[in-house]
């Protein structure tokens, strides 16, 4: 398969493709209309529909599908973006190793960068205050759950839609969740 959700070779590692086959069309990546009132660069994340938006010019946005934090753990507020990692290393936290001691125990001590890590191919780490919210925008390896509110809190995107969004992103860029209302004009 071509196109954007095909394989792909990023930093010396493999990112295979997506199986398209149960993803619901409105969470592939796509340009929308935009006609709020944030300015370019900005990310907007829209929690009930499981979207990700970044402002872009001439009133447009790029839209990604998204996996969502679970009940009781979604990211309320805003921030920006503080600092962005590819291929970073992961540990769950203490309170994840808790919650679900049979997934997350063996892996306490942490997973180096690669496609088997649940950051996937890139994170983009929220701020808010100056310090850092243990929040991130990152890559997914399971990407049956995008669309879906499975996280610890976290936002998710398909591997392929990380990279992108990474790519795109301005400097400290502006955060704002949303868990209401709608995204104007997308």
């Amino acid at each position: 398969m071509a196109g954007p959700y095909g394989e792909i070779e990023d930093n010396g590692i493999i990112v295979p493709q997506v199986d398209l086959d149960d993803i619901y069309p409105r969470f592939l990546r796509q340009t929308v209309p935009y006609t709020g009132k944030q300015p370019v660069g900005t990310i907007i994340v829209d929690t009930p529909n499981r979207h990700v938006y970044l402002i872009r010019p001439e009133a447009k946005a790029v839209r990604y599908g998204c996996g969502v934090g679970r009940a009781g753990y979604e990211f309320k507020g805003g921030g920006y973006i503080g600092r962005t990692a590819i291929w970073p290393r992961w540990a769950p936290t203490s309170n994840m190793i808790v919650a679900m001691p049979e997934r997350y125990k063996p892996v306490a001590g942490g997973l180096p960068g690669g496609i088997e890590n649940p950051l996937g191919a890139r994170a983009l780490y929220i701020w808010r205050d100056g310090a850092e919210t243990n929040y991130r925008i990152h890559g997914t390896n399971e990407p049956e759950s995008i669309g879906t509110a499975v996280s610890s809190g976290c936002i998710r995107l398909f591997n392929h839609d990380i990279i992108d969004l990474h790519r795109r992103l301005t400097p400290s860029a502006k955060v704002v969740v949303i868990h209401g209302g709608s995204v104007a004009g997308a």
